[in-house]
């Protein structure tokens, strides 16, 4: 299905404005996901992705990451993906319902899917045209089935890295991926395709000092959990399962895999 920009982004705008991303999105996704099918017939077949460029159905896509983090803006460039970055004007909405905040893996593709679906709302309300993919990302930090955020105080984050000491908790990262075909500003197809990624980390027993010290260095207030993997909060993990970058917050590798023309970009 091919629809006009008015009508994806009005769709768009009350989807995200309603804090879900459901059928009215989803209705526009026909189009290209048959083209997506297409090129990932052709990454398939050697031959078939000859004959695929050779008819110039390919286009370059721009790839835009919908996310300020460093750590994801670090992990996406050294898998070699060329990108800009762009974040919404406006914040999304961070809130959850209680259905989703009591599934934490379909609460953080929800995020993802929001954070991507803002910036393709701005996007398209600037008459855009060309080929353009844009990520969105969303990573939690679980116990027991409780989502904890970012803190949102020195206090906060001592409450959470005690409850975290000595346990094995879950971080899962969410990445929503928007593809958007408009050759002209009034013929936009769109689809997205969101997944989860789940790891797990085993926290050593922390002493209180051990925590106070830890939170002195001024790395928890901005991380999920009150802790980074990839900096001094190292020193907290005992060991963990499941892929590093998940921990960090991009699934980069299997994020390639999945979607190769990224690399392509």
């Amino acid at each position: 299905m091919t629809e006009s920009k008015v009508s994806v982004t009005d769709e768009i705008a009350e989807a995200v404005g309603n804090a879900s991303l459901e059928q009215a999105v989803r209705e526009a996704q026909t189009d290209l996901h048959e083209t997506a099918a297409d090129y990932n017939d052709a990454y398939e077949d050697p031959a078939a992705a000859e004959r695929y460029e050779e008819a110039g159905d390919v286009a370059p896509f721009e790839v835009v990451l919908a996310s300020g983090s460093p750590r994801r803006r670090e992990l996406l460039a050294d898998a070699g993906v060329k990108f800009t970055v762009r974040t919404p004007v406006t914040p999304v909405d961070e809130s959850l319902e209680p259905d989703l905040a009591a599934d934490p893996v379909e609460a953080a593709k929800k995020l993802a899917e929001r954070k991507a679906g803002a910036v393709i709302q701005e996007v398209l309300a600037e008459n855009y045209t060309g080929m353009l993919i844009v990520i969105g990302a969303d990573t939690m930090v679980v116990l027991d089935g409780k989502i904890f955020g970012k803190p949102r105080s020195a206090s906060d984050g001592k409450h959470m890295l005690r409850q975290l000491s000595g346990r094995t908790h879950e971080v899962i990262t969410a990445v929503s991926v928007w593809m958007v075909s408009a050759p002209t500003v009034e013929e936009v197809s769109l689809g997205f395709r969101t997944l989860a990624d789940v790891s797990r980390v085993t926290f050593k027993d922390l002493s209180d000092e051990e925590i106070t010290e830890y939170l002195k260095k001024g790395e928890s207030f901005d991380k999920a959990g009150a802790y980074a993997i990839q900096g001094a909060g190292a020193a907290l993990v005992d060991h963990y399962d499941g892929a590093y970058d998940t921990i960090v917050g991009l699934p980069v590798e299997r994020l390639i895999k999945e979607f190769p023309d990224l690399a392509q970009s």
